[in-house]
């Protein structure tokens, strides 16, 4: 992942963030909630590239999250690296409902850092919480290995919309909170002119980068909380 400086503010810092998990947990309806408060109850897999681009504000600072779907792919494990590029923020949802999604946790994240930073701000998001009679998954489940892995944690439910927004705002500030120190850092160590300019740090996915370029790394620190 990169930086570099922008002289329109009006851009903001845009943040990638992908959604991971196994199919059917629900990832699209936090996405479709969050992005358009909209829920499909009989809504199919996701089929092709699907992202949504969200704009909020961060201690009076622009912010776009580009959120990206797994849009299908996680049913036949071919989830590609170029989803994974660039990313800083990470939800790993599992269906409360759905013990084996829980289970499944572990190799999406292992997958998430094969391709990521190790640091890479990550929240575990329990979904479905509406299905009570239904969970199989105890809250107390999802935060001790939310704990055991330093990941953020929240249960939520798509359906009655139920800390949707939290989960996401709550990745965001973050992210924002630790690029705002690394790049702080970074201009006092290099004495950097533009330091009280009204310059815009802007994190993108550098999709279209040549590899051969040099690039900048964001060391990125998680936590752990909880609902």
């Amino acid at each position: 992942m990169a930086f570099h400086s922008e002289e329109d503010s009006s851009d903001g810092y845009l943040f990638k963030i992908v959604l991971l998990g196994d199919s059917g947990v629900g990832k699209s309806n936090l996405l479709a909630r969050f992005a358009r408060d909209e829920f499909y109850s009989n809504s199919k897999s996701t089929i092709g590239v699907e992202f949504q681009t969200q704009k909020m504000e961060v201690k009076g600072n622009k912010v776009k999250a580009q959120i990206w779907d797994t849009a299908g792919q996680e049913r036949f494990r071919a989830v590609t690296s170029a989803y994974y590029r660039g990313a800083v923020g990470a939800l790993v949802v599992y269906d409360v409902s759905r013990r084996q999604s829980f289970d499944s946790v572990g190799r999406w994240l292992n997958e998430l850092h094969t391709h990521c930073d190790m640091n890479v701000i990550t929240i575990l998001v329990g979904n479905k919480t509406d299905l009570k009679d239904a969970r199989e998954v105890s809250t107390t489940d999802g935060k001790f290995l939310a704990e055991s892995r330093s990941l953020f944690f929240m249960e939520t439910s798509a359906l009655d919309s139920s800390n949707v927004n939290a989960a996401f705002q709550t990745i965001v500030k973050e992210i924002y909170n630790v690029l705002s120190k690394k790049v702080m850092q970074s201009q006092e160590l290099k004495k950097d002119p533009s330091i009280g300019s009204k310059k815009t740090v802007v994190l993108e996915a550098n999709r279209d980068a040549n590899p051969e370029e040099k690039k900048d790394e964001l060391a990125l620190k998680s936590g752990c909380c909880s609902s």
